[in-house]
């Protein structure tokens, strides 16, 4: 296909209210979104890195300057027929998943609709609906942590995830557990304990979680291995997971029983296809997780998640959750049975509201194709 222009923005979008996990507190979401025009088409993709490079090695500024003076560029000056060959056309730079995921994803968007197929056929799901969860911040306190939970479940949503950490952990999980004792509960440690906290983590098994998410720290295999032999709780990866080849050592040492997988941390459609089937073909269930994304990011998950291996409620939530204006439409909406029902439209399956898009912007620039040095 040929690329006609690329225009990446930043959106400002505060957040319904804030969120905390144990990163700090996020009130307000700066955006990057990657604009690709194509033979009268046009692809939209969104890079999830965070405002600072805390939950990853990226950050909004790092991404925008490499997608501005790297990555757009190469695009730019080639003529990719699948969103396949993005990875390969992005080999020179090293790491940046989450800026190469939006361009990437930008170009299977065009792609599908291209062949006038929905996003999620072309990416070859199979699933009419998702399950849908819920990731609950840390709270001021614990009845206020209880009200917001029975909010959630009021809302449908099939699975609570609780973010956790070192005294915010065995009182509040037993505090859920105890009021709604049959609820898909989860909880989400950050990477926040040590591998001496083992046995303070063997007492998370008394309250039938679904998983512990990554327990440990954000880049290891061996001690998750280690603490998996030691407890009855699925470990879940999800940091630690950047790609195929990462997958597939987790799952050989026992590492995980589950694995989250997130688009922009591993770089796009390309490789999360990978991990996914990787998962597959070895029995570990994989979901989908969220990073406060935009409706945008938010239809590519959707998308994602329609693959066969993604059994287990993923983050996907509805659009109201998190942004009181979205830039999507229709938006997106969980149903009372918690699901969110896929979209036969071709490409992403949600049109974008660019007079919104064009409100929220604080920057953007249009990118022309590098000149290649022999």
């Amino acid at each position: 296909m040929k690329i006609d222009a690329i225009i990446l923005r930043e959106l400002h979008m505060p957040l319904v209210r804030p969120f905390e996990n144990g990163f700090g507190v996020t009130r307000n979401r700066r955006i990057l979104l990657a604009e690709i025009h194509s033979e009268g088409l046009t692809g939209w993709g969104e890079c999830t890195a965070g405002e600072r490079p805390y939950s990853s090695g990226e950050s909004t500024d790092t991404a925008w300057q490499v997608m501005v003076n790297e990555l757009a560029p190469l695009l730019a000056a080639a003529s990719p027929e699948h969103g396949g060959d993005c990875p390969h056309l992005f080999r020179a730079v090293r790491g940046n998943q989450m800026a190469k995921a939006a361009l990437e994803n930008a170009i299977w968007d065009l792609e599908a609709q291209r062949e006038e197929l929905p996003l999620a056929q072309l990416l070859g799901g199979v699933h009419e609906s998702i399950p849908c969860g819920v990731a609950v911040g840390f709270h001021a306190s614990i009845p206020e942590l209880l009200s917001t939970v029975e909010r959630e479940l009021a809302s449908g949503y099939q699975r609570i995830k609780l973010k956790c950490k070192p005294g915010w952990d065995l009182d509040v999980l037993e505090r859920v557990r105890s009021r709604w004792p049959q609820i898909q509960l989860s909880c989400d440690a950050g990477s926040s304990y040590h591998l001496r906290d083992q046995e303070h983590l063997a007492a998370f098994d008394a309250f039938d979680l679904l998983m512990i998410e990554q327990p440990l720290w954000h880049d290891d295999f061996y001690f998750h291995s280690v603490l998996q032999k030691r407890l009855k709780t699925p470990i879940c990866l999800d940091a630690s997971i950047r790609n195929r080849r990462d997958a597939l050592a987790a799952i050989e040492m026992g590492s995980c029983k589950i694995i989250d997988i997130k688009l922009g941390r591993v770089g796009g459609f390309s490789e999360a296809i990978a991990i996914h089937n990787a998962a597959l073909e070895r029995g570990i269930p994989v979901w989908c997780g969220g990073m406060l994304e935009s409706g945008i990011g938010r239809a590519h998950n959707i998308a994602l998640a329609s693959l066969e291996g993604f059994t287990l409620p993923s983050d996907v939530s509805a659009s109201s959750r998190y942004y009181a204006e979205e830039i999507i439409e229709p938006e997106v909406v969980v149903s009372p049975q918690g699901e969110i029902v896929i979209s036969d439209a071709p490409g992403r399956g949600y049109e974008v509201r660019t007079d919104l898009v064009e409100k929220l912007t604080a920057r953007q620039q249009s990118v022309r194709a590098m000149e290649m040095v022999a």
